[in-house]
């Protein structure tokens, strides 16, 4: 199985520090109400206007975050920390909440940017030096103000979004609970609920995957959340019943690496994603099973297939180095 060591970490902070503040090209996720909001991504979100997209930049910084964490004497931890402190500002985070309370803002970034920045929250929780607390505490507001539509939207969502791309729920609770059962307890009943509601009667997965520009796997993030959100054991009950052919390797397609056909596209290119979003549901699964059961061994296998089919491209053409090396790391980290 491929390891995160420090050359890679070093190759990942490189690509994200060459991101996070390149301001265009970006495709915004902007409602305008009038010729006054005609205006340009780093007027919009002072933090996170780099990276082709508002969410992209946000685990971006997760990137950044978590690799400073691990590899705090890396060669671009100086530069992550300086950069960090220019743009993490009270002032800028008041900017980037006060951009939610437009009333053209209440479907911003919904549930995937809302999921990702309760993620970049954890993460940068986890620093337990002077810089570190004080860079968290900045950010909570912010990351207050995202729990909050979490709060509002999940008793309205009485259905879950089961494609393969950003509207994705399954991947949005299983990034939001890292944050909320530290944080926010009420939050992560809540998910756990909804998860219950939304797939506790699921069974028999048919695993109709991949398509043309997924980077999730409908049905491996549905596992993962649940593997999240329940007991062991409960776990192990629900996916037995879920992909019962697994022990058989089916549905094949899932133990597939998916084939990507042209990289400087930004939708086929998400199909690198998807290898690295699988091998990081499929270490998940692996560790969640019974001691010997063959299920495990055969899950591990599949993430090291499509961790080996994806890693080669995570840097490379911009229309994937924006993004991918965040879902290199879930899956390494795993």
């Amino acid at each position: 199985m491929p390891t995160l060591d420090a050359a890679l970490a070093s190759r990942f902070a490189a690509a994200a520090l060459g991101h996070v503040t390149r301001e265009y090209p970006n495709k915004l996720d902007h409602v305008m109400g009038g010729p006054a909001d005609v205006r340009g991504p780093r007027d919009l979100h002072p933090i996170f206007f780099g990276s082709f997209d508002w969410h992209s930049c946000v685990h971006g910084w997760w990137t950044l975050f978590t690799l400073l964490r691990r590899f705090p004497g890396m060669p671009e931890a100086p530069r992550i920390r300086a950069l960090a402190d220019e743009l993490f500002t009270e002032a800028n985070v008041a900017a980037e909440t006060a951009y939610l309370a437009r009333p053209e803002s209440r479907g911003f970034e919904r549930p995937y940017g809302w999921a990702w920045l309760l993620m970049l929250a954890a993460e940068m929780d986890r620093h337990q030096d002077v810089d570190g607390r004080r860079r968290a505490e900045t950010l909570r507001p912010l990351a207050l103000a995202f729990a909050q539509r979490f709060h509002a939207f999940l008793p309205l969502a009485s259905y879950p979004v089961r494609v393969g791309t950003h509207f994705n729920t399954a991947f949005a609770l299983r990034l939001t609970l890292d944050w909320a059962e530290t944080s926010d307890a009420a939050l992560a009943g809540l998910c756990r609920d909804k998860a219950m509601a939304w797939h506790g009667g699921d069974r028999d997965c048919q695993a109709w995957e991949p398509s043309q520009d997924e980077f999730l796997s409908p049905a491996l993030m549905e596992a993962s959340l649940m593997r999240r959100a329940l007991p062991t054991e409960a776990f192990r009950d629900w996916f037995d019943v879920f992909l019962p052919g697994l022990a058989e390797s089916r549905p094949a397609t899932l133990f597939l690496p998916a084939t990507v056909s042209d990289r400087s596209d930004g939708k086929i290119a998400h199909l690198d994603g998807l290898n690295l979003s699988r091998a990081w549901c499929w270490r998940e699964i692996a560790a969640a099973l019974p001691a010997g059961d063959p299920r495990a061994a055969a899950a591990r296998a599949a993430a090291e297939a499509h961790l080996t089919a994806a890693l080669p491209h995570v840097t490379g053409d911009y229309m994937g180095e924006h993004w991918l090396a965040s879902f290199a790391l879930l899956a390494l980290t795993a």
